[in-house]
């Protein structure tokens, strides 16, 4: 994916309420051309599936792996799954650590031991899936218990999974409803460090809690300077972006944060910053403003003045104000539900599920649109690469609306999940950049979630939230 591209290249009229232009390295743009179906590109014609899971182009096959509800080790497999890191299994094969996006009265909760149990108020957490070079599952067990609304996370350069909750719920605070009635017994929001296979390493879970309690979303990890980029998916007022910066002498490794976080004033280690957008002398109030692919903006990081937010009667993140050395006024760059990120081409990806500071009330236009954007730490720029208009059509095939989750293809070009309104689609991009339907769920209107590729490229991983599916899919990748 280091590939780069001497011109720009216009992508017109290629799909509904999606406009987008990628190159090897996604560095061309696009004008977004609504109304219009995509062309004919990518891997062909999507094959109903008879069995009804996924339809996918000609030569593709899928491979059911897990199912909530499903006994597994003698425990039911939980609900929700959602993003989902994907590391190399060391007697061949692949490992998966999928989150659980547990987080009201769910069919099934995350359930282990004690040890890896960090709140037991609590039923989130994450599931480990050891699959062999086959391509057959030969071993799940909880990898993570006790944690809230697990949505999505982000692989470090170690070989490690960073879960994040979505959520901003307090110690104290009852949820769900019926026999899943519990009260919470631990503050949550936070960032926990999952080792895929050691469990040694996930005993007695500790929460980063130097990376901010806030609604958590997906986080991107630098593997030059270990920075951590960080999504907020929150509302009223909409959510920022962070940047995690390592204090001096930090030497990125297994374990490395968790001792961090355990040390000497661990709670506050590093610094957390907001992104602060400008073009020119003008300060960018939200990243909706930018109506053009291409558009680009200088980035000025702001110190976040109380990332613990203790006190129920603190402020969140991003709500507190905002100030320099001197006490002046700093306004931040919100973004209205910050969603997945990923790291690639020397920046930093990351999804805004609307394009749209808020609600239209216009119902044809209250489906999600969305941005793709990118952060280039070497130029502190930060550009729009994918805008996504509002789809007045989410039952028509072939229409796209909600980017989520993102990942960039080994084969080039991105992989998208779909979580708008309607059917709900894996998103293909291809490197001369055109969209197009990868796969469609035909279980109903559950979202797609966590595409992640096998990292010999061969396999994507993916799961369908409802009614909870992990998929592993396969198929002539050097097709298109």
């Amino acid at each position: 994916m280091d590939q780069s591209v001497s011109r720009r290249t216009v992508l017109g009229g290629t799909a509904v309420g999606v406009g987008v232009a990628l190159s090897g390295s996604l560095e061309a743009f696009a004008r977004p051309q609504p109304g219009v179906r995509p062309r004919d590109s990518g891997y062909g014609p999507l094959i109903p599936d008879p069995a009804s899971v996924i339809a996918l182009p000609e030569g593709f096959t899928y491979k059911v792996l897990a199912r909530s509800g499903q006994p597994i080790q003698g425990r039911p497999h939980p609900s929700d799954p959602d993003g989902m890191g994907v590391f190399a299994r060391p007697t061949g094969g692949s490992i998966l650590v999928s989150n659980h996006e547990y987080g009201a009265s769910e069919a099934y909760r995350v359930v282990a031991a004690p040890e890896l149990t960090y709140d037991t108020g609590s039923f989130g957490g994450t599931s480990t899936i050891e699959v062999d070079a086959g391509g057959e599952p030969v071993s799940v067990y909880t990898s993570l218990a006790g944690t809230e609304n697990n949505c999505a996370g982000g692989i470090t350069p170690w070989g490690t999974w960073l879960t994040c909750e979505e959520t901003e719920r307090r110690k104290g605070t009852p949820v769900g409803t019926g026999t899943m009635r519990r009260v919470l017994l631990k503050d949550h929001g936070y960032v926990f460090e999952v080792h895929p296979t050691n469990l040694d390493s996930n005993r007695n879970p500790v929460p980063l809690k130097f990376l901010g309690r806030y609604s958590h979303e997906a986080v991107a990890v630098d593997p030059r300077t270990h920075d951590i980029y960080l999504t907020e998916d929150a509302v009223n007022p909409n959510g920022l972006y962070y940047r995690w910066q390592p204090p001096r002498g930090f030497n990125g490794r297994v374990g490395a944060l968790r001792e961090l976080a355990d040390s000497p004033g661990g709670d506050t280690a590093g610094r957390l910053q907001a992104m602060s957008c400008y073009r020119g002398r003008r300060q960018i109030v939200d990243l909706s403003e930018a109506t053009e692919v291409g558009t680009r903006y200088k980035v000025r990081w702001v110190d976040v003045p109380d990332r613990l937010a203790i006190s129920p009667t603190d402020p969140p993140t991003r709500s507190q104000d905002y100030v320099d050395d001197d006490g002046n006024s700093i306004p931040v760059t919100r973004s209205r539900k910050l969603e997945g990120a990923w790291w690639g081409n020397g920046g930093a990806y990351f999804v805004a599920s609307f394009a749209r500071p808020l609600e239209v009330g216009d119902g044809s236009l209250n489906a999600h649109d969305g941005q793709v954007w990118f952060y280039d730490p070497s130029q502190r720029t930060v550009t729009l690469k994918t805008l996504f208009g509002p789809n007045k059509q989410p039952d028509s095939e072939g229409t796209f609306d909600g980017p989520d989750n993102i990942t960039v293809s080994p084969h080039g070009g991105l992989i998208v999940a779909e979580d708008g309104q309607g059917i709900q689609h894996l998103i293909g991009v291809t490197s001369h950049g055109h969209p197009y339907a990868f796969a469609r769920n035909q279980t109903g209107d559950g979202e797609f979630c966590g595409p992640s590729f096998s990292t010999d490229g061969k396999t994507l991983f993916v799961n369908i939230q409802a009614p909870g599916l992990t998929l592993a899919i396969t198929g002539p990748w050097h097709r298109t």
